[in-house]
C-alpha cells in the first residue's frame, strides 16, 4: 500500500483513483503492468488536464491573444526512478488488459554525443506503432538539451489518460505536462509554470514534430476552473483570467471527427500564415537577413514585434491584403523571399500554399479575441452582449473554415476537433440559464497553483519502503 509522503491529491477523484490503482497493479492482467514498479521504492504522481479552446485557436503561433479553459478529463503519470539507465513506459488503455509499452536505453540519447532533435524525430518515426512514446521520452531529451539535466538513473513510467485522443482537446499537451512535472519532481529539476509549458512545447515541436503553438501546454499548466485563461502568445505571456459570468456556459461537442496537429492541413496553414508575414515584412521595408542552409530568415521588426497578429485589421486591409497571393508554390516563394522566420516548419518547394486567407485569419482572430474578452468581462453579460459573443464565435469558425481546416460533419466544427464546435459554443454562450458541461467541473486550478509553488507532483511511499530522511521535491 502506498501513502502520501509529500504533496496532496487536492481532493481530485481521478488522482485518488489513480493512487488506488497503484495499490492493485499486482493484480493487473498485463504482465508489463504487474512488473513495472518496485513496490519498495517511492513513486511520483503528476496530473495535467486537457483544454477547451474557446477563442484564438490556430492563431496562437502568429502571436494572437487566446482564451482557453481546462476540462475535467486529465492525464495522470506515475514515475519511479530506476537504478538501470533505461526508460520503460507503459500506457494503460480503456480496453481491459490492453496496454502500450515502450523501452529504450538513455544512452541512445547521450551515449555518442547528445542526440539532435532531427535525429530524435527520425528515431521515433522508425516504428509508427511506437511514435506515441515521443511525447514521454521527448521530455527527457528536452531537459538534457535545454537545461543540461543529467540522468544518471533511468525511470519507469505509467500513463493513464482520460483525455480523449484525436478530439482537439490537447491530449498530447496533457501527456507532456504530466510527464514533465513527474520527471522534474523525481530528478530535482526546478521549473516554474511558464518554463514547464515552453519546454513541453519544444517536446511537441522538435521531438514529436507537430507544429503546435504554446496555448495547449500553458492551459494545461496554468488553467483554472470556471475561468478563461487569457494568454498572449508572444511567446507565452499570461494576462490573468476572465471570470465566466453566471448564465454563460462553454460546451464542447464531439462530432466523431479525429483531429491531429501533426496533420498536413494544419502544417500548411501555419506555413501560409508565416509566408504572409514574410511578404508583409518585405512590403513594409523591414530588414530581412537570410538564414543558414535551410534555416529560417531573420526579420528586424520594431513595428509588430515579429508577430503577424499585431498587424491591425485596418493596416492589413489598406496596405497589405491585396498584395498577398491567394496561393503560391513553395519553390517560387523560396526564390523570391528565401524562407519564413518560423523555426518549426519549412517551406516545401514542391507544395503549393494558401497565403492570403491564413494570414487574414491571424490578423482578424487576434482582434476578435480581444473584443470577446472585453464583452465577456463586462458588468452585464446578457441580451445584446451575448448575441455579439455568439457572432464573434461564428466569425472565428467561418475564418478557419476558409483556411480549409473545418470538418464536413456536425455543423462543420473546425480545426479544434469535434469537441470544440463553434456553432455549439455560440448557442451555449447565448443561453440565458446556467448549463455547465460536465467537462468543466474539475479543479485543475488547485493542481496548477501547486506548480507555481514548485510542488507539481505528489510523492508516494510504499509501506514496504524504508523511510527517507526527506522526500524529494521539485526544488
Amino acid at each position: 500500500m502506498y501513502r502520501i509522503a509529500h504533496g496532496t491529491t487536492h481532493d481530485l477523484a481521478d488522482v485518488s483513483d489513480f493512487v488506488g490503482l497503484l495499490d492493485t497493479l499486482d493484480q493487473h492482467p498485463s504482465q508489463e503492468v504487474r512488473e513495472l514498479f518496485d513496490p519498495r521504492a517511492d513513486i511520483y504522481v503528476a496530473r495535467a488536464p486537457g483544454r477547451l479552446d474557446v477563442m484564438g485557436g490556430i492563431a496562437d503561433y502568429s502571436g494572437s491573444l487566446v482564451l482557453e479553459m481546462p476540462i475535467h478529463e486529465a492525464t495522470l503519470v506515475a514515475l519511479q526512478r530506476d537504478a538501470e539507465r533505461r526508460l520503460r513506459v507503459v500506457s494503460l488503455s480503456e480496453e481491459p488488459g490492453r496496454v502500450l509499452t515502450f523501452e529504450m536505453a538513455l544512452s541512445d540519447f547521450d551515449g555518442d554525443g547528445l542526440m539532435s532533435y532531427e535525429a530524435a524525430r527520425e528515431y521515433f518515426r522508425r516504428d509508427p506503432a511506437r511514435h506515441w512514446a515521443a511525447y514521454v521520452a521527448g521530455v527527457v531529451l528536452v531537459l538534457m538539451r535545454e537545461r543540461g539535466a543529467e540522468f544518471r538513473e533511468g525511470a519507469r513510467v505509467l500513463v493513464a489518460s482520460r483525455v480523449p485522443g484525436g478530439k482537439g482537446v490537447s491530449s498530447s499537451a496533457a501527456l507532456e505536462v504530466a510527464t514533465m512535472q513527474a520527471v522534474a519532481a523525481a530528478f530535482d529539476v526546478a521549473l516554474d509554470a511558464r518554463d514547464t509549458a515552453l519546454l513541453c512545447q519544444r517536446v511537441e515541436n522538435l521531438v514529436v514534430g507537430a507544429p503546435c503553438g504554446v496555448m495547449d501546454q500553458m492551459t494545461s499548466v496554468c488553467g483554472e476552473e470556471g475561468r478563461l485563461l487569457t494568454l498572449l502568445c508572444q511567446p507565452a505571456e499570461l494576462q490573468g483570467v476572465v471570470e465566466i459570468p453566471a448564465g454563460v456556459s462553454f460546451w464542447g461537442l464531439d462530432s466523431g471527427v479525429r483531429h491531429a496537429v501533426t496533420g498536413a492541413d494544419y502544417g500548411s496553414v501555419r506555413v501560409g500564415a508565416f509566408m504572409g508575414y514574410r511578404i508583409i515584412a518585405e512590403l513594409a521595408g523591414l530588414k530581412v537577413e537570410a538564414g543558414g542552409r535551410d534555416g529560417p530568415v531573420g526579420i528586424e521588426d520594431p513595428r509588430w514585434g515579429g508577430y503577424l497578429s499585431n498587424v491591425t485589421p485596418s493596416e492589413f486591409e489598406q496596405s497589405y491584403a491585396a498584395a498577398l497571393p491567394e496561393r503560391i508554390g513553395g519553390a517560387e516563394f523560396l526564390s523570391r523571399y528565401a524562407g519564413t522566420h518560423d523555426t518549426v516548419t519549412r517551406v516545401v518547394p514542391t507544395r503549393g500554399y494558401a497565403v492570403r486567407v491564413p494570414a487574414a485569419h491571424a490578423v482578424y482572430e487576434h482582434h476578435r479575441v480581444r473584443l470577446f474578452r472585453e464583452l465577456l468581462g463586462g458588468a452585464d453579460v446578457g441580451g445584446e452582449r451575448l448575441r455579439l459573443l455568439g457572432e464573434l464565435m461564428y466569425q472565428s469558425h467561418a475564418s478557419y473554415s476558409a483556411c480549409g481546416l473545418s470538418s464536413n460533419s456536425s455543423a462543420r466544427p473546425g480545426l479544434r476537433g469535434g469537441c470544440t464546435a463553434r456553432r455549439s459554443r455560440a448557442a451555449a454562450a447565448a443561453a440565458p440559464s446556467p448549463c455547465w458541461a460536465g467537462a468543466t467541473r474539475a479543479r485543475p486550478s488547485k493542481r496548477s497553483r501547486t506548480v507555481t509553488r514548485r510542488r507539481p507532483a505528489t510523492a508516494l511511499t510504499s509501506s514496504r519502503a524504508r523511510r527517507r530522511a526527506a522526500p524529494r521535491s521539485a526544488t
